[in-house]
């Protein structure tokens, strides 16, 4: 039987359990678990992680714990009863767990493996913790380091910021939230910035001394050097090293290492130095040899330096390798160091280039107690402490020292009868009162134990020697007096056996007779000379004798005159002794006391250091001279007593202040003292307003904290004593004490006068006095003088200073202990709240204010059950009555304030609105509902409620602000939204009984709404972004706050009625953002409020056309500031079920009559959210510009068509410009920005300041967004599109007669033309891209693309891309159309391979002349169709040979926009297969093929070839597959009998095949004669194997020979249709024939290719577009390009290359291709005049126009004649000529042609006898530069200024020129016969052609024949007519006139036609099938 559990509660998981048995439940290692009931070995309970889940588990597997059970029954919650830390750790520990492998998934390697050290440091210490056998001290360590990783960690993570006190986590419940804030303030600060250390330590470790000539043992000292000052710093420390350089006692590591202690902070300067000196010991030279002399010298060996600023860098322990330095003269060696230190490098050297000494340097902070905890090895493996020369910057009590230092600097001595100086050396020895020598009392350094004796250095032959060494001598205090120190003086032979001989003697003594100890300073001692055998054991002989030439009486002038001395200089630092006679004599004032007067004088005047050290002693003395004699010395001793205590005000002293204070508890007995203490301080304080200066009596009242201890302290004495005599009297004495400072503070003064400046020193010092007199008083009594002396400060003060003071007096009150007892709190309150308030109220002194405002409130505190006590009740409708109103105002002033500038005050600010929040919400957390109620009916008027209510609601929304605490303080915000929402549950009753019907107020509900909307919105009360521990904690505390306040939402609304259309739409946004929260309960409340507003808006107007306006909006804006991080996308996510398959609203709505209009809504707001959640999703930081553009542009759209937001649509074409140009994708760029450009209209309508565009007229705007679009068009490349707009605002300049800006815009125009002509313009790749699967974002998913690549990308780099953008993405392998399995796969598919572009302009293309550069913008700009081919076999394939059953499936793809546009990449609308056959392949194969081999014998004949290369591979490849099979296979496949029997319908396409292979054939002859003539000699051979080949494959094609019509002509046809060559007349010209007369031809238009319904694959697009540039000489023979399908005998074919796999393969071309490529570069960069261009005929006629002859106007060029030879046929015209156009057919043309059909020949330029240029033509027809520099010919200009001709037709597009010149003006705009434009009737040009005898084939110019007019492609440019009266001199736009009696004129001359609708100059119509238009354009407002 299941029995609930009583103790068992609370247990940790032993081992793992898997639950298998019924109601089992699973449990791993370590799972915590509540256990609820017991049966028989098992508990039934549930894992503390998922309480929801119930079952059954052995009891065996459990460890109980003890737990304190909270609301036991149903509800209970367990808590385990044990350490917090371990608690706080565990569950952290859980935290960490699961974030730590997710930084692996990150791979945020570093931090990963940081936590993990961290995590196992904190378990191995929790273990420490739970054995519970370490020591109080060592657990608080262990504790304290916990907590240290915790906080660490948390910060690393990311995670809370936990309040702690004492490493405990703290509840906010349970302490005040000004408390808590504190709590944070304090751990934030300390994480921010660790306060810096005031002392510092320098750890030393010497390594060993590396030079190549040791071999004696050396002395190394240490020491701190200031090298401001020249002095030393430190003591010095000493290090032994052997002969090797190594330390003597290595396993002594304190003889090695040293810590060189309290550095102060301005001793870690520049220029204080770590100087080391060594000294060898060994011979006096160092070179000498080993002799029998063995006696030891100390001589000088180098120096090094190292500054310690260096090292303030490295914190770690680094080696050092010091340069040792020696000097030149071992004279100047005392100063080596400041020598090194200055830089003197005359004066030392190097000791040997590789000596150097190696020492660990370390710089350590913190006290010393600090560092023996922190560096705890260090201190045990032993090290020995250096310490600084005199005491440090603090001085600590209880400090013993008593160290002497002696330096030995230097001496003067005779030569003593030799004929050299002496080598001296100084001998010191200590000897006591007795002469024995003490014993290890002199010490070399730190490091070294003391020895008995010291020698000094030896300099070699130096009479006047410099030592400049420092000995320290710790002598004992109790032997210090007596004691004196001896220096013997010897000199060291280098020859007799090296003796040391005695010749001289010194000596001081230490202690003077009166006690003083040696003065400080340098002192010349006394020579006595001495025999070397001389004994001095007789000390008392010696001592006699004078020692110093300072102390020697006048007369002993003997003495005096000796020349020879020495110096020392001596240093005391003693705690105990003193040099100072003044200190001494008052200490011994019974012995004189005539002198007291005097030593109490001078008292002022001793170093305070002096008086610390006797600090008791002192302090005795002044009591015992003032019960002695009172009267006398009483004012004289209360003055040394404030000296005294003034002096341990000061930094250096502070730390004696414990002392004085445990000498008042334990060593004052001056019980009679507080009469004489009183009655002196109130003298000066009667004294204060009449005295002049004020200084001594604020120096007195700075004291009056001890001087009440010692009064108080005196009187508790007394009355131990006396058993509490003379009672009243003291108090009286006390009253009238108090009575004179009141009266003093009540003065009123100027803040400058002396008298308030004292007032301000008493009033600092007051709040100190309060826990001296609670020893004797009781609190009424104290808090009564508190409140009179606070009282009476004058109220109207003058004195800032003072007010600031007053208020620094309040706070400190409010600090004390005084005012934490309740009854002295009753007293107190009034005071402090007035001083606050009305501070407050004049915003003065904040920082105090908020200071006081939180202690005051850190003291409240409600009861457990929630109830105040009576006296807290009070205190808090106390403060609220004074304090609510005007803390809201003040919290509302700092928060709009603008924050001030300096880091610091910045901090200030913050901190103190920190504050402020924070006592705010301590108030209103103690408010109960009795403090509401008062408060509310407190206010007199509606109005003043009202205010209040907008005040207190709009605070609310401050304290909700993001940046109101730090980012990791969730526990104070929870805190706050706590506190938040209990006091609007109290206020909105009131909102609804006092603004609600005819009382309404809009602006309090909307305020209230607004506030209730941020509140839940807050990132920190969404649970869903938290852990499961972290939601479950605040879930217990708080509850999910959200929906409480969806709750109240839900009732206030309701309770509106009618006044809800006041927030429709206002509210639809704000509410809208409410929905947006992942909370099912809270989407169930807000839910039917919407249907509410789409119900009162139907009701109200019909529609609710603004609640959709307002959602949209609302919804692009959340959008914007989501930012894009991932809780908003799973916020997003969620509208589309609130308004998709969610069903609550859209049930609702189903119920109403408004049903569908509602649904229609929903629809379309979640197709908008789905593009939003892409746009979001791809602005994402590192998301890739091609994701980000393609969503963009979606989005874009989506508005305009959809939607129809004119502004969201204009924002979003900004977003799109900005994305281009940082991508550098300036021609989409251009295009984007012409979206909006297109919204504007040429008027002067001004529009408001909009994005980045300030406040302009439309004009403005459109001109500025021009030039930009212009721009960026150049920076593109897309110059032709540039040119229109630079016309355009031409015109507008023009129309506006701003000629400065037409000029400019004309040079801009002209500049453009340049860059088409000179620059090279790379051509791009196209690429299909299919997105397949429900992974893609929404605007890609199962959607095909077509992208314009970037330069120089093929398809493998292309393909490479698009994976790394979607790098989850499954590259397909295959090019068929995927299948319904992978559209619905949940993956990402790509699909890519490359397609050709099918041009538009064909007749551009298509005539002749015109330059490739022109040509190559209209093959790749404005391209809306693709082709792909792919190769297959159908059928059973032939082994033998597959050509008989290769088809080609050709697929065209149309897109929806073309390309470029507005996006690399656009939209496949649609696609269509057609299916080529076998015979129409190999058709297509050979034309392309003769295409190739017709260019390259052109290029080689018009030496455009470097290198004749290429056309052998061609000519190789041809004849060697021919010869192996290549045109045999097709003769087979097709010519055999069966196949022509089985396909009768192909019999003209036989015929064609037949046709092709004998035009190849024949192209092959001729191509072998050219070779011929370029091949070289090395290749001879080749060619020779070439011909003999070629005559096989003729005869394996059966040719004997050609036929007529192919050999007539055999590779000159007229545009490069081999099917039109059976009706041309022959032209015969031979390899190199007609290369002696410069021709220049007229450029025709040839087409790039023929196009029917099928286009060029990829491979034909590579080819052609390499294949324009044309021969440029007079025999030019090839024409490369096939005709368009219209004009070519069988339209239904195409010039199909030879068919390419999708192999994603970069070069989908030609074998050739890199010749091919360089030659299309190098003609791309030619000018003009160099570029290749072939003199190609106009097209042929269609078959239809075949029967009637060319009709030609009366422009019509001279034609070619059958029977005329090469140099016969065109003669130079007599006249300037303008070629118009082909005409079409006149009735006079037929009778002068009859049937012939030969094509036209274009006329040759006349040349002027002078023309530089047909002299240089003539010589040279070939161009001889390939180089991209111009050739000298001179360009043919258009001459359009000397134009005589007055009667064209204005806006005709010609090119005129004068004949005079000498240069022809050359049109560029001839067309084919079928695209013919004339001239009007009665146009006639102004000069006639020549007669008919000069031209045979010409007309008479007199057709008078109606013209029809084609609409057409226009020529790319050409030059109007200037002389027309009618003319202007700029292009017209559409929006001009045109002259009434012409016809419709030719488009103006424009490269190319722009996007339909947006560029287009003119009314014409699209040639192409018509496209959707977008919406009705609508001027833009923006």
């Amino acid at each position: 039987m299941w029995i609930p559990t009583e103790h068992e509660k609370y247990g940790v998981v032993l081992a793992s359990f898997r639950g298998t048995v019924q109601h089992g439940l699973p449990l791993e290692i370590g799972d915590t678990v509540q256990i609820l009931e017991k049966c028989e070995g098992w508990y039934r309970g549930f894992i503390l992680k998922n309480p929801n889940f119930k079952g059954i588990f052995p009891t065996s597997y459990i460890h109980l714990k003890n737990a304190h059970v909270k609301n036991k029954g149903q509800f209970e919650t367990v808590i385990p009863v044990e350490d917090s830390v371990i608690t706080e750790m565990t569950s952290t520990l859980r935290d960490w767990g699961a974030m730590w492998k997710q930084l692996y998934v990150k791979n945020e390697g570093d931090l990963f493996h940081r936590l993990w050290h961290v995590m196992n440091e904190i378990l191995d210490l929790r273990r420490q913790v739970l054995v519970g056998h370490l020591t109080h001290d060592r657990m608080r360590d262990v504790k304290q380091h916990i907590t240290a990783r915790l906080d660490w960690g948390n910060e690393q993570l990311g995670l809370d910021l936990v309040p702690r006190r004492e490493f405990s986590m703290v509840d906010p419940d349970e302490i005040s939230v000004t408390e808590l804030y504190r709590l944070m303030e304090h751990r934030h600060r300390k994480k921010e910035t660790p306060a810096a250390a005031s002392t510092h330590h320098l750890f030393v470790h010497v390594k060993s001394l590396m030079s190549a000539n040791l071999g004696e043992e050396l002395e190394v000292f240490f020491h701190i050097y200031d090298g401001r000052e020249n002095r030393p710093l430190s003591e010095r420390f000493f290090v032994k090293l052997n002969k090797s350089g190594l330390p003597k006692s290595p396993e002594k590591t304190e003889r090695q290492c040293t810590l060189f202690v309290d550095l102060g902070s301005s001793d870690l300067r520049k220029d204080v130095y770590i100087v080391v000196h060594i000294i060898r010991i060994g011979r006096m030279g160092a070179g000498e040899k080993k002799n029998l002399c063995s006696v030891q010298y100390r001589r000088p060996f180098g120096c090094a330096v190292v500054s310690i600023a260096d090292l303030l860098t490295a914190d770690s322990k680094d080696d050092h390798l010091l340069k040792v330095y020696a000097c030149n003269t071992e004279s100047e060696w005392h100063q080596i160091h400041e020598n090194i230190i200055k830089k003197a490098n005359s004066r030392y050297n190097l000791s040997g280039s590789n000596t150097g000494l190696a020492v660990a340097l370390q710089l350590l902070h913190g006290d010393i107690e600090q560092l023996r905890r922190e560096y705890m090895v260090l201190f045990t493996r032993g090290v020995s402490i250096t310490r600084k020369l005199g005491f440090s910057d603090v001085i600590m009590p209880g400090e013993v020292r008593n160290d002497l230092y002696i330096t030995l600097e230097r001496g003067e001595f005779e030569k003593g009868g030799k004929s050299v100086s002496r080598n001296v050396e100084i001998t010191v020895y200590v000897l006591d009162i007795d002469g024995l020598i003490l014993k290890t009392h002199v010490a070399a350094g730190s490091g070294e134990p003391g020895g008995d004796e010291y020698h000094s250095l030896v300099l070699y032959h130096n009479n006047s020697p410099r030592w400049a060494e420092q000995i320290k001598l710790p002598i004992p205090v109790d032997m210090f007096r007596g004691s004196h120190v001896r220096f013997e003086f010897r000199h060291c032979s280098t020859k007799d056996k090296g003796e040391k001989k005695l010749f001289g003697y010194s000596f001081v003594p230490l202690m003077q007779e009166d006690g003083r100890t040696l003065p400080d300073g340098t002192h010349e001692l006394i020579i006595h000379k001495c025999e070397e055998n001389t004994s001095l054991a007789d000390c008392p002989r010696y001592l006699k004798l004078p020692f110093s030439k300072a102390n020697l009486p006048s007369n002993n002038q003997t003495l005096k005159g000796t020349k020879e001395s020495f110096w020392i200089t001596s240093f005391l630092c003693s705690t105990k002794l003193t040099q100072n006679g003044d200190m001494l004599d008052l200490l011994k004032w019974r012995a004189h006391p005539e002198r007291i007067n005097d030593s109490l004088s001078k008292l002022k005047e001793i170093d305070g250091s002096e008086i610390v050290k006797f600090l008791q002693d002192t302090l005795d003395t002044l009591f015992g001279i003032l019960d002695e004699s009172s009267q006398r010395y009483g004012l004289k001793v209360f003055d040394s007593l404030v000296h005294i205590i003034n002096l341990l005000q000061d930094s250096k002293f502070q730390h004696f202040k414990p002392v004085m204070d445990t000498y008042i508890e334990s060593h004052f007995a001056g019980a009679l003292s507080y009469r004489d203490l009183i009655k002196v301080l109130k003298w000066y304080v009667d004294r204060i307003v009449d005295a002049e200066h004020q200084d001594h009596i604020q120096q007195v009242l700075k004291a009056s904290e001890y001087i009440f201890k010692y009064i108080i302290q005196s009187r508790r004495l007394f009355s131990l004593a006396t058993g509490g005599q003379n009672e009243e009297e003291f108090r009286v004495c006390i009253h009238e004490l108090f009575m004179s400072i009141r009266f003093f503070l009540s003065q009123e003064n100027k803040s400058t006068s002396p008298v308030a400046q004292t007032q301000a020193v008493f009033l600092r010092t007051f709040p100190a006095v309060y826990g001296e007199l609670l020893k004797i008083f009781t609190v009424r009594e104290v808090a009564g003088f508190v409140r009179e002396t606070l009282g009476s400060l004058p109220t109207a003060v003058h004195a800032d200073c003072l007010e600031a003071v007053k208020l620094q007096c309040i706070a400190k009150t409010v600090e004390s202990q005084l005012y934490t007892n309740p009854e002295s709190r009753c007293i107190l309150l009034p005071v402090v709240l007035r001083v606050l308030q009305a501070h407050m109220q004049e915003q003065r002194d904040l920082v105090m204010c908020a200071r006081i405002l939180t202690s005051m409130l850190s003291l409240i505190k409600k009861e457990e059950n929630g109830t105040a006590e009576p006296v807290v009740s009070e205190e808090v409708e106390l403060i609220v009555e004074s304090l609510l109103g005007v803390l809201l105002r003040t919290i509302l002033e700092i928060s709009n304030r603008p924050q001030p500038a300096g880091p610091t005050m910045r901090l200030q600010f913050q901190d103190v609105t920190g504050e402020f929040v924070a006592c705010l919400l301590a108030l209103l957390r103690q408010m109960s509902d009795r403090h509401y109620q008062q408060l509310l009916q407190a206010f007199s008027s509606k109005d003043n409620l009202r205010d209040f209510l907008l005040q207190i609601f709009t605070v609310f929304r401050i304290l909700i602000r993001p940046e109101m605490f730090s980012k990791d303080w969730t526990v104070m915000r929870l805190v706050t939204n706590n506190v938040i929402i209990t006091t609007v549950l109290y206020l909105s009753d009131a909102l609804r009984k006092n603004f609600l019907n005819d009382k309404f107020d809009y602006k309090v509900w909307d305020s209230y709404f607004y506030l209730s909307v941020i509140f839940i919105n807050q990132p920190c009360l969404q649970l869903e972004s938290f852990s499961p521990s972290k939601r479950k904690r605040i879930l217990e505390k708080y509850g999910d706050m959200r929906v409480m306040m969806g709750c109240e939402i839900f009732s206030m609304w309701q309770n509106l009625g009618e006044h809800k259309l006041n927030f429709i739409p206002a509210m639809i946004g704000p509410f809208l953002e409410v929905t947006l929260v992942p909370q099912p309960d809270l989407r169930n409340v807000m839910i039917p409020i919407f249907h509410d507003m789409m119900d009162w808006e139907q009701r109200r107007s019909g529609n609710f056309k603004q609640v959709e306006a307002k959602l949209i909006d609302k919804l692009d804006s959340l959008m914007s500031e989501g930012k894009g991080d991932e809780t908003y996308r799973e916020l997003f996510n969620s509208i589309i079920p609130l308004f998709g398959p969610y069903p609550s609203l859209l049930k609702k709505i189903e119920r109403e009559t408004w049903r569908e209009s509602g649904i229609s809504l929903i629809a379309t707001v979640t197709r908008l959210m789905e593009r939003l959640l892409d746009y979001r999703d791809c602005m994402k930081l590192g998301e890739v510009d091609g994701k980000k553009i393609g969503c963009t542009v979606s989005l874009l759209n989506f508005y305009k068509t959809e939607l129809n937001k004119e502004e969201m649509y204009i924002r979003y074409i900004h977003k799109l410009y900005d994305l281009h140009f940082k991508a550098q994708n300036y021609t989409e760029a251009s295009y984007t920005l012409l979206l909006y450009d297109e919204l504007l209209e040429w008027s002067e309508r001004p529009l408001r300041e909009f994005l980045n565009y300030p406040m302009q007229s439309e004009w403005q705007r459109k001109e500025y967004l021009h030039l930009t679009i212009v721009q960026n068009f150049d920076r593109g490349k897309c110059w032709e599109n540039g040119i229109i707009l630079c016309r355009e605002l031409a015109d507008q300049y023009e129309s506006y007669y701003d000629y400065r800006n037409l000029s400019k815009m004309r040079m801009m125009e002209a500049s453009l033309y340049d860059k088409i002509m000179d620059q090279q313009r790379l051509e791009p790749e196209f690429f299909r891209v299919g997105f397949y699967g429900k992974k893609f974002p929404f605007f890609l998913r199962n959607k095909e693309f077509v992208c314009r690549g970037h330069d120089y990308e093929r398809l493998e780099a292309f393909q490479q891309r698009m994976l790394n953008e979607f790098p989850h993405a499954i590259a397909m392998q295959h090019v068929n159309q995927p299948d319904q399995t992978i559209y619905q796969a949940d993956a990402q598919y790509l699909q890519i391979y490359a397609v050709t572009p099918i041009p538009e302009s064909q007749d551009v293309l298509q005539r002749d002349g015109v330059p490739d550069n022109i040509k190559s913008f209209y093959k790749f700009n404005h391209i809306w169709r693709f082709r792909y081919d792919r190769p297959f076999h159908k059928g059973t394939k032939d082994k033998e040979n597959e050509f008989k059953s290769l088809w080609v499936e050709r697929t065209t793809l149309t897109l929806v926009q073309s390309l470029p546009g507005i996006s690399r990449w656009f939209e496949v609308d649609k696609r269509e297969l057609v299916e080529v056959s076998p015979l129409e392949n190999a058709i297509e194969v050979i034309e392309n093929k003769n295409l190739q081999l017709r260019t390259l014998i052109t290029q080689c004949q018009s030496r455009q070839m470097q290198n004749i290369s290429p056309l052998t591979m061609c000519l190789n490849g041809v004849i060697d597959a021919a010869v192996n099979g290549g045109l045999a296979r097709y003769q087979e496949a097709f010519f055999a009998k069966d196949y022509v029997m089985n396909h009768p319908e192909d019999g003209e396409k036989i015929g064609r095949l037949r046709e092709l292979m004998f035009e190849q054939a024949h192209i092959l002859e001729y191509g072998l004669a050219v070779h011929e003539k370029f091949v070289p000699q090395d290749m001879r051979p080749l060619h020779k194997k070439l011909v003999d080949q070629f005559h096989l494959m003729k005869s394996s094609l059966g040719i004997q020979e050609f036929p007529a019509y192919v050999r007539a002509s055999p590779v000159h046809f007229t545009n490069g249709s081999p099917r039109t060559c059976r009706n041309s007349v022959p032209n015969i010209i031979s390899p190199d024939g007609g290369r002696g007369v410069a021709r220049r031809s007229l450029p025709s238009y040839p087409a790039v290719n023929r196009y029917s319904s099928s286009s060029l694959s990829s491979q034909a697009s590579n080819e052609v577009s390499n294949i324009t540039g044309q021969s440029e000489s007079s025999d030019e023979v090839f024409n490369m390009q096939p005709s368009p399908s219209t004009s070519s005998l069988s339209s239904n074919h195409s010039a199909s290359p030879n068919v390419t796999s999708s192999a994603p393969s970069s070069a989908r071309g030609s074998p050739q291709m890199a010749e091919k490529h360089k030659h299309s570069r190098e003609n791309a960069c030619l000018s003009p005049r160099d570029r290749p261009v072939s003199a190609i005929f106009p097209n042929p006629m269609d078959p239809a126009q075949r029967a009637a002859p060319h009709q030609i106007g009366d422009a019509t060029l001279p034609r070619s004649d059958p029977n005329l030879s090469a140099p016969d046929k065109v003669r130079p015209t007599p006249s300037s000529w303008s070629l118009d156009s082909v005409k079409e057919g006149a009735p006079s043309f037929s009778d002068s042609f009859g049937k012939m059909l030969c094509p036209p020949v274009p006329p040759r330029p006349p040349y002027s006898a002078g023309s530089s240029a047909k002299n240089m033509r003539s010589q040279s027809p070939v161009s001889a530069s390939r180089s991209p520099q111009k050739t000298t010919v001179p360009p043919f200009t258009p001459s359009p200024t000397e134009c005589q001709s007055t009667s064209l037709v204005s806006n005709s597009p010609v090119l005129s020129g004068s004949y005079s010149s000498g240069i022809s003006s050359l049109s560029r705009c001839s067309v084919s016969e079928a695209s013919g434009t004339e001239l009007p009737a009665g146009d006639h040009p102004a000069h006639p052609l020549p007669p008919p005898s000069t031209l045979p084939n010409s007309v008479s110019s007199s057709s008078d024949e109606p013209i029809r007019r084609e609409n057409k492609t226009p020529p790319p440019y050409s030059v109007y007519e200037r002389n027309n009266p009618r003319s202007r001199p700029v292009p017209m736009p559409h929006s001009l006139s045109i002259p009434p009696q012409a016809d419709p004129p030719a488009l103006p001359p424009k490269p190319h036609q722009l996007r339909t609708g947006s560029m287009k100059l003119d009314g014409t119509s699209d040639p192409r099938v018509p496209r959707p238009r977008p919406l009705p354009r609508k001027v833009s407002q923006l």
